[in-house]
């Protein structure tokens, strides 16, 4: 348990600012680029959502597109027929079922189309402040390899991360592990040599664990 502390402490140390990579100035906005990011950069989506969120911020702008015309704009996300029928499926159920405003409990946001508990997630603990963590590829990678969670499914690491981590900063160790991921410890070469959590992490030198 004294590495998971030292291990939170220097992921801390090393990102006190992290925030979320996609651009985005409302919740609508946000739960439109997450559903893209499945599969995709934050830098392509905020590409796409640049030109998009010029005209369809909205759930009720977003239902004036039809889905052949959605997939135009969202084409380069890959997956884009059906992440097209999810933001409009979830557009008309926030216009019909929320009057129009992204809902802001967990249990709500699941309910629509192409949400699932990591969307549902990143966007109560983002856009809401709820106390979140959301397991995506960076998260689960890093979590694994440093001891922090163990597990097969994102749950289980959730989990695992809700057990080591403060509730108070559950939201911000997300951003942490994320930002280790990309900067530090990549998928198939982790910077090892260069990680400052090398002398509390099982996996350090063990490529590929």
């Amino acid at each position: 348990m004294e590495n998971h502390a030292e291990i939170l402490r220097e992921l801390e140390r090393l990102y006190p600012d992290a925030k979320p990579a996609l651009i985005f100035r409302t919740p609508y906005e946000l739960l439109v680029a997450v559903i893209l990011s499945a599969q995709c950069t934050d830098e392509r989506v905020n590409k796409v959502t640049q030109v998009l969120f010029q005209t369809y911020n909205t759930p009720e702008k977003m239902l004036t597109l039809s889905q052949e015309a959605l997939e135009k704009y969202i084409y380069s996300c890959g997956f884009f027929r059906s992440k097209a029928a999810h933001i409009l499926s979830a557009s008309r159920d926030i216009a019909e079922k929320f009057e129009g405003q992204v809902p802001a409990d967990p249990k709500d946001l699941r309910s629509l189309a192409g949400v699932g508990r990591k969307t549902a997630n990143v966007v109560y603990a983002v856009a809401f402040g709820g106390d979140a963590i959301a397991v995506d590829t960076h998260v689960f990678r890093v979590a694994n390899r440093t001891g922090l969670a163990s597990g097969k499914t994102p749950e289980k690491v959730e989990e695992g991360l809700m057990q080591v981590i403060p509730k108070a900063k559950w939201s911000q160790a997300h951003h942490w592990l994320i930002w280790h991921g990309r900067k530090v410890c990549h998928s198939q070469k982790p910077d090892c040599a260069h990680c400052t959590l090398a002398p509390w992490c099982p996996s350090a030198f063990k490529t590929g664990k």
